[in-house]
């Protein structure tokens, strides 16, 4: 059901349990039931009900927040999301209502140093869609940086961060580097490993000193103020 887009995992398991999954028509009630690849796997309307409520919130995380859980006195970007920091530019007509923070995860980290789009969701399509294995999703990002030695970046040095580099001793996936002035890079990613653009930089003798993420596929951090967020609209997508 996962692999199919239909859901999460965890969803999965809710859903089986609640006997709302069936297999060429029969009540499947058993985790961790065989299906063949020509059998066909419907939802009932309760479990497309419930997974219409739930929400995805998009957030200009500040410097000094946590992604996820929180960790050495930080605290979790999701405690941003309350009815006074929503932004009061936000279209949609959802109401925020404190049952829309269970179960509200990110989708993909932002280092506790970085600042911009974060994305929270309580649909594990998306979070698939966002930080599955197989993710070709592009992050892009802004990123100001000193150059640690006499000069400028060489050329051949901007070439290897394009594509060139190994972290953790696997090559790193090509990517899309250039520069947008005399100290800032556009870097963006179609892969999220831990603080991979701070360490990618330090590879060639970079050093960042702001890092910001402007996008995730075809939605925009935009005019979201600092701090604030929104909820993602039904005609955006990925």
């Amino acid at each position: 059901m996962s692999e199919l887009g239909l859901c999460s995992r965890r969803e999965a398991d809710e859903w089986i349990a609640k006997g709302w999954v069936r297999v060429d028509g029969q009540v499947i009630s058993e985790l961790g039931s065989k299906v063949l690849p020509h059998q066909k796997i419907t939802i009932e309307k309760q479990a497309r009900d419930q997974q219409a409520k739930r929400v995805t919130v998009l957030l200009n995380k500040p410097m000094g927040y946590v992604s996820g859980q929180a960790e050495d006195g930080y605290q979790p970007a999701f405690t941003l999301v309350r009815s006074e920091s929503r932004w009061a530019e936000d279209t949609s007509p959802l109401q925020f209502s404190p049952a829309q923070l269970k179960s509200l995860v990110p989708a993909g980290r932002l280092d506790i140093d970085s600042v911009g789009l974060l994305v929270l969701t309580q649909d594990g399509r998306i979070a698939k869609q966002l930080i599955g294995e197989d993710t070709s999703i592009e992050k892009e990002y802004l990123v100001r940086v000193t150059y640690q030695k006499p000069g400028r970046l060489p050329e051949a040095e901007l070439r290897r961060l394009n594509h060139g580099l190994s972290l953790d001793g696997k090559p790193l996936l090509p990517a899309q580097v250039t520069w947008q002035n005399d100290d800032q890079l556009r870097f963006v990613l179609r892969e999220g490993k831990k603080r991979q653009i701070r360490r990618m930089c330090e590879l060639v003798g970079l050093r960042v000193i702001g890092l910001k993420r402007v996008r995730i596929g075809r939605v925009k951090l935009g005019k979201l103020p600092v701090g604030q967020w929104r909820y993602l609209a039904d005609d955006e997508a990925f």
